[in-house]
């Protein structure tokens, strides 16, 4: 995906024109986490689907850019996706999403080399809620489990959530090793507003859980350990695109590779941290 982030500087003038600040930035929640991990030490290659136009060439080097391998379909005829990102005076974003060549993802082409024990398996919750990918989703987690691969999903956002189902998202993902979700997301799954209590029924589904609280830090659980809790450091934020990607992405590179949970929440809360000071998911290198 590619970001087009809006922040306005005035009073939005209805049929006129409105004073704002708009950045083109590289985007996309499985393409930002990917950066991210790679970013943390992992060795990452990149599956997805791009349209024919210059911003999927664009992409691609973004990718390539940060130490991703990007294996990316094109997409006959389609334009590559886009998200508008319009950020407010607090830094809060809502995003208006065009997914574009993403809901061509009918298959993704994982070489033999990649689909074996000892590698691991991230997916985009996206893949998951949206009807035109998610057989290509199941087929990629099926394939992976059977290899002996862990897995880990982010479910990426609460409201295809909720129409997709939380029931069924469970099920589909149930037994991974790791999901790393904000407090909205968290909620839907579990049915708890609470966040502890989020966590610990979440705990029962995954060995590992993350929720992301924004401002206020972040919460782990393990399946068969106790709760922790760590606190974000306050920075002045500028913009939340992308930070929830980039905690998942580095928590992951972090646990991957054997680091403590609570050293790896801290890495994540940090690269949250930095990418909020700044406008883009990725723009803070």
């Amino acid at each position: 995906m590619v970001d087009v982030i809006v922040r306005q500087l005035d009073r939005l003038a209805v049929g006129s024109d409105t004073e704002s600040a708009i950045r083109l930035a590289p985007g996309g929640s499985a393409a930002n986490q990917a950066a991210h991990l790679a970013l943390a030490g992992a060795s990452v290659d990149f599956f997805g689907v791009v349209g024919e136009d210059g911003l999927g060439d664009s992409a691609t080097q973004a990718l390539e850019a940060v130490g991703v391998r990007p294996h990316l379909e094109v997409a006959p005829g389609r334009s590559t996706g886009v998200v508008v990102s319009l950020v407010d005076h607090d830094g809060q974003r809502s995003m208006l999403t065009d997914r574009a060549a993403n809901a061509e993802l009918a298959r993704i082409y994982l070489p033999e080399h990649l689909c074996a024990p000892g590698h691991h398996l991230h997916l985009s919750g996206y893949e998951l809620l949206h009807a035109t990918s998610r057989p290509a989703a199941l087929a990629l987690i099926d394939r992976a489990e059977r290899a002996g691969m862990s897995c880990s999903v982010d479910p990426c956002s609460a409201a295809p959530l909720v129409r997709a189902g939380a029931a069924a998202f469970l099920s589909w993902t149930r037994d991974f090793a790791f999901c790393c979700a904000n407090l909205d997301e968290a909620r839907v799954l579990s049915g708890e507003r609470d966040p502890e209590r989020a966590v610990e029924v979440l705990a029962r589904y995954y060995d590992e859980v993350t929720v992301t609280l924004g401002g206020d830090g972040a919460l782990w659980a393990g399946r068969t350990s106790g709760q922790l809790r760590l606190a974000s450091r306050a920075v002045q934020v500028h913009d939340t695109t992308g930070a929830g990607d980039a905690f998942t992405g580095t928590f992951l590179a972090r646990r991957l590779v054997g680091d403590a949970p609570a050293d790896a929440l801290s890495a994540g809360l940090e690269a949250a941290a930095r990418v909020v000071s700044t406008a883009g998911a990725r723009s803070w290198r």
